[in-house]
């Protein structure tokens, strides 16, 4: 998995009675080879984004020793409903992002084990069967952006385990049924952009573990249902684009989680309950297109909020521009309506450019003051910078486009999904790592710049040897770059996945695995309030020229708020998440501990551990051998490292435990391998 591994899958896989084959991320194409089943021995059968297509072989159809399959991001096609059998022990299967047609079979109710189907962006129509309010144990039912029709079956409200429920994306119509409001382990429920009408049940205020909830793009009529503000764990609620009616439900004052809140085009009337102003938590609100009046509050997300989330309303009122004053006696904004963005900010010195960003400090975590808070103008139109250390904000960014040929592709040195990662040598003789974001797809436009801020908000935060500096940043129109120090030795993935890994010998992964636990360390436990990267993997870890590691790429991390339930979007790399989010999505500090125990095992390895982490985890696997987690690229270790690696290991295989409540802290871990030579 994760190579760069083309052309067809050899035939002769079929040939070899495989129990697992993982061939995850790489650019292979053709069909899956006809006998991939052959001797009924395949468990799992992982090709996640390859550029494979073609039927599903008939060896597959009726492979029933598979435990896991995962097809998703593929091109395979064929009648989703003639081409899986029924299989008696899987319990993970997904089909996502392919070219899948047909109706849902109720074979999938008749597997007894599985936990979890996914089954999102294909051509799948149909209903949704009732037989699957048959199979109690599942845990994750996704079937988004299909051509389904017909109603939410009412039997789905007996999945007593269910935590996941997208149908988002499809033609379902008729009523939500309130048998939902009766499923006590629902944390994510998308009925997003379907036909559905009538009422929000008000039995769905009942689903005490909701963190996400969006109902938008529908058909729903009459007012919100008051029970909504009994979701003390929501952190996302969005009801836009109905005909909801009536007014904003005082009652979502006790949504002490939510952080993101859109009502935007409905027919909600009336003023804007005083009682949000206590909403803490709430960082993104949007009530346009609506019919309300009156002064909106004055505290909280509503001393930030911009004419955007406002206008289209009846007869608001506000300092605002573009709204009207409001009478004498009326509470009034006291804000610059061009500051749309909060940033909590440290208060150690600060750098003022141009006026146009604001102020930006240094703060180091270790003091455990109270954050200040200030704000970052997103309203830049020209040449807007800031710069944080020695560099001159505006005369840095001329220099960056010229050493760099206004980034000509001959200094870049890396590209990922948000941006591309160039080298610029400056004339004091600084040589910086400059990361440009992508801004030619508008539709990861919105998600890149998120990012960027993210990155901003952590690494300003946090001062650490094992983590990347950053310089400084700009944001302008034509050209938003972020500025960090130079590391020579490139990503730790590159180094283990070619003919260098011989030159990490056994001491230097040792130290490499000891500066990542530091660096985890000083952010769950140094930082307040603590700092969760999200995305821990070789590819985010980076090398200086005495191989010394280095945590990079922030873009998904969150800060945690202990006024907020911490409920995320799914965010991190394949193979390094925590399994818990596939299910619960929230995000705690044991995230990253998992990530790290995938990250040490990678590292002694020489490769991604896989499915070894099932058998490591499991009391009933059989046995691994010590020299099966080496890389048989090196000599073997003499025995005083071989002892440091051995206790490294039984770390590593704690942090990948499947319950995190078990799992060490990275303090826990620091302080072990602090005592390592």
């Amino acid at each position: 998995m994760d190579n760069q591994l083309s052309g067809p899958i050899p035939e002769v896989f079929g040939k070899l009675k495989l129990v697992t084959l993982d061939i995850s991320n790489n650019s292979f194409t053709g069909n899956l080879p006809h006998d991939i089943c052959n001797g009924g021995r395949l468990e799992r059968l992982i090709v996640i984004d390859n550029d494979l297509s073609g039927q599903i072989p008939k060896s597959l159809y009726n492979c029933t020793s598979l435990i896991r399959l995962r097809l998703d991001g593929n091109q395979f096609t064929g009648n989703v409903s003639e081409s899986f059998g029924i299989y008696p022990n899987i319990n993970y299967i997904s089909l996502s992002d392919n070219k899948f047609f047909g109706e849902i079979s109720d074979n999938w109710s008749k597997c007894k084990n599985l936990t979890a189907i996914q089954m999102g962006g294909n051509q799948i129509s149909g209903n949704i069967p009732a037989s699957l309010g048959d199979s109690l144990q599942l845990k994750e039912l996704n079937f988004s952006s299909n051509d389904l029709v017909g109603e939410v079956p009412k039997e789905l409200g007996r999945l007593s385990r269910l935590g996941v429920l997208v149908l988002s994306n499809n033609k379902l119509s008729g009523v939500v049924p309130l048998e939902l409001g009766s499923l006590g382990e629902l944390s994510l429920l998308d009925l997003s952009m379907n036909v559905l009408n009538g009422s929000i049940p008000s039995s769905l205020g009942d689903c005490s573990k909701l963190f996400n909830l969006n109902l938008s793009t529908n058909r729903f009529t009459h007012e919100i249902p008051a029970q909504i503000g009994r979701l003390r764990q929501l952190s996302i609620l969005d009801l836009s684009l109905n005909s909801l009616t009536g007014e904003i439900p005082s009652a979502f004052s006790s949504l002490s989680s939510l952080e993101n809140l859109n009502l935007s085009q409905n027919n909600l009337s009336g003023y804007i309950p005083n009682s949000l102003e206590s909403m803490s938590a709430l960082s993104s609100i949007d009530l346009s297109y609506n019919q309300l009046e009156g002064p909106i509050p004055n505290r909280n997300v509503f001393s930030n909020v911009s004419i955007e989330a406002l206008r289209g309303n009846k007869d608001l009122c506000g300092n605002v521009s573009g709204l009207k004053q409001c009478a004498s006696g009326t509470r009034t904004l006291n804000r610059n309506h061009k500051l749309a963005l909060k940033i909590s900010l440290p208060l150690l010195g600060a750098l003022l450019l141009g006026g146009s960003i604001g102020i930006f400090v240094y703060y180091r975590c270790r003091s455990k003051r109270t954050l200040p808070t200030h704000v970052v103008d997103e309203d830049i139109h020209s040449d807007d910078f800031f710069a944080v250390s020695t560099f001159d904000g505006r005369e840095t960014y001329h220099e960056i486009l010229k050493v760099t040929n206004e980034f000509n592709e001959a200094y870049c040195i890396g590209k990922g999904g948000s941006g591309s990662v160039y080298k610029a040598k400056l004339a004091s003789g600084d040589i910086v790592a400059v990361k440009r974001l992508h801004s030619d797809d508008q539709s990861s436009e919105v998600s890149n710049h998120n990012d960027f801020l993210n990155e901003i908000r952590a690494l300003t935060r946090i001062r650490h040897r094992n983590i990347v500096r950053l310089y400084g940043y700009c944001s302008h129109v034509k050209n938003s770059f972020l500025v960090y120090g130079y590391l020579e030795g490139g990503s730790l993935d590159s180094h283990l996945r070619d003919n260098t890994a011989p030159d990490l010998d056994w001491a230097k992964r040792v130290n490499i695995i000891k500066g990542v636990a530091y660096a985890l360390s000083y952010m769950h436990h140094d930082c307040s309030p603590p700092i969760v990267h999200r995305d821990i993997s070789s590819k985010n870890v980076l090398l200086d020229s005495d191989y010394e590691a280095c945590v990079s790429d922030f873009g998904t991390s969150k800060v945690l708020n202990q006024n907020s339930s911490n409920w995320s979007n799914l965010e991190g790399t394949y193979g390094y998440l925590a399994p818990e989010l596939a299910y619960t999505m929230k995000v705690t500090e044991k995230c990253d501990v998992f990530s790290f125990g995938v990250l040490a095992l990678e590292v002694i390895k020489g490769e991604h551990p896989g499915d070894i982490i099932t058998s490591l985890t499991s009391p009933s696997a059989e046995k691994i051998e010590m020299n099966d987690l080496l890389d048989r690229r090196l000599p073997e270790p003499l025995p005083e490292i071989k002892k440091v690696l051995t206790y490294i290991l039984i770390q590593a295989i704690r942090c990948v435990n499947s319950n995190p409540e078990i799992r060490p802290t990275m303090y826990d871990i620091s302080q072990e391998f602090a005592q390592l030579i």
